[in-house]
C-alpha cells in the first residue's frame, strides 16, 4: 500500500496533473487522478517514487498492466511512454484538442491509453473552450 505522504510527492511532482494525457486534478472533479505504478506490480514493479506516476482514472484503467503497444505507424511492438525515464515533450504534441505522438512510445501510448477517445476529446473541447 502506497502511504499518503508518497501520495502527496506524487501529485505534488505532477503538477496535479495526469503525467499521459495531462488532464488536470481540477478538470476531473468527479475523480480522483490516481497513483499508478508506471511498471505494475504483476511486472515486479515497486512502490518507489521511480516507479510511481499521476493519471487520471482513464490513463490509469486503459493502461492496466500493459508494458507494451503497436505503434500504427511501423506496426512494431514497443515500450510505452515511462513519465520518469523519459520527457513528455519528446513524445507528445497537442494538435488543438487531439494528442499527436512524435515517437513510436508516444504513439503506441495514445493508442492504448485511448487518450484520444471521443470522451476524452470532449473533455478537452469543454476544458479549453473549443
Amino acid at each position: 500500500m502506497i502511504n499518503a505522504a508518497t501520495r502527496r510527492q506524487v501529485r505534488t511532482r505532477a503538477g496535479d496533473a495526469c503525467e499521459y494525457c495531462a488532464l488536470r486534478q481540477e478538470h476531473s472533479p468527479l475523480a480522483s487522478l490516481h497513483v499508478e505504478h508506471i511498471i505494475p506490480r504483476k511486472h515486479g514493479g515497486g512502490d518507489s517514487l521511480d516507479n510511481l506516476a499521476l493519471a487520471c482514472i482513464d490513463c490509469n484503467l486503459a493502461k492496466g498492466t500493459n508494458l507494451t503497444g503497436i505503434d500504427p505507424l511501423s506496426d512494431q511492438i514497443v515500450q510505452l511512454f515511462h513519465p520518469r525515464r523519459q520527457r513528455w515533450e519528446d513524445h507528445f504534441a497537442w494538435q488543438g484538442v487531439l494528442l499527436t505522438g512524435k515517437t513510436a512510445e508516444g504513439r503506441a501510448t495514445i493508442e492504448v491509453l485511448r487518450i484520444n477517445s471521443e470522451e476524452q476529446v470532449q473533455l478537452r473541447s469543454a476544458v479549453r473552450g473549443g
